[in-house]
């Protein structure tokens, strides 16, 4: 089905028709993850790895009010360089920036409803949003873990962020029927950190035993999305008792300046990274690269297993 607001890259579009796989990327971590310019440079890094592992990349967001499922190099530098001026954007947001015509990078949430849209199964990220901490008087619950209820994309992730309530977010997932795969580990990861005080619903140790899973859950029209949370290499991993220190600091510091909402996860991230001398900011690019290495892996596997069983759309 062609959606008149939507453009696929011409890389993309051939992808998509030739039945090669594909694995959709965020933009927020472009314009609001990362400074410039590493932010570029990443985004450009985790394109060239999901093409090295045997699949086509498509960067999402929204450009000039147009859907974008895959970007130029120059559309990744704008947005890298504008940095936080450009509009965050999660679901409820995208009919606004598409109207007025404007430019929006996209959270979890969006990256998901404009990947399905194209028809992309497979979606790697840095770590996903969840409950945040305090979520009990404050009500914060990232829109991401409602898209996973109800859109049929899984996310490669290194589990949540480490800011979040790490409990109540698998139980918001849970109460969802969303499953959270560990992949070659029982532990949720902590985004940072290999592991949590958490276990996952499932451990699956190989991309085709990941793909079975998301061909059976489609095949028989159980909607939503699948968590696949995959560790953050050994070499690259924090000590927890650093990343839990800088975390209450950052979120102390949060709360006397009052900053909440779509604003709270950049800046906790940036405190995060200035309050780790900036080891959290090399450790976040390498497991988003890890994740794109998962994440070519599952959709090859995913898409030689449609090809032989197709799933009805």
């Amino acid at each position: 089905m062609h959606h008149p607001y939507l453009d696929l890259h011409p890389e993309v579009a051939d992808a998509l028709a030739r039945h090669r796989p594909v694995v959709a990327l965020e933009s927020t971590i472009i314009s609001h993850g990362m400074p410039y310019p590493q932010n570029v440079a990443t985004a450009l890094q985790v394109e060239a790895e999901v093409r090295a592992h045997g699949a086509v990349p498509a960067t999402i967001a929204i450009m000039d009010g147009r859907l974008k499922a895959g970007l130029s190099a120059a559309q990744i530098e704008t947005l890298g360089k504008t940095g936080r001026a450009v509009a965050k954007v999660s679901r409820r947001d995208i009919p606004f920036i598409v109207a007025a015509g404007a430019t929006g990078a996209t959270t979890v949430a969006a990256t998901m409803v404009i990947a399905a849209m194209a028809g992309i199964r497979v979606f790697a990220t840095g770590g996903i949003g969840g409950v945040h901490r305090g979520a009990q008087q404050s009500f914060d619950v990232s829109a991401d873990l409602q898209e996973l209820a109800q859109t049929p994309v899984a996310v490669v992730c290194a589990g949540a962020k480490s800011i979040l309530d790490l409990g109540l977010t698998l139980e918001y997932l849970e109460t969802h029927g969303v499953p959270v795969v560990g992949y070659r580990t029982p532990w949720l990861p902590a985004f940072f950190t290999r592991d949590s005080a958490f276990k996952v619903d499932y451990q699956l140790d190989s991309a085709h035993a990941i793909a079975q899973v998301l061909h059976a859950k489609w095949a028989m029209q159980l909607k939503g999305g699948v968590v696949v949370a995959n560790p953050i290499p050994e070499a690259f991993a924090m000590p927890r008792t650093v990343i839990d220190v800088a975390v209450e600091q950052a979120l102390q510091e949060a709360d006397e300046q009052g900053i909440g909402g779509k604003e709270s996860t950049p800046f906790l991230l940036e405190r995060v990274c200035a309050l780790t001398g900036g080891d959290s900011l090399a450790a976040n690019i390498q497991l988003v690269l890890n994740n794109a290495r998962l994440g070519a892996a599952i959709a090859t596997e995913y898409l030689a297993i449609e090809m032989a069983q197709p799933v009805s759309r």
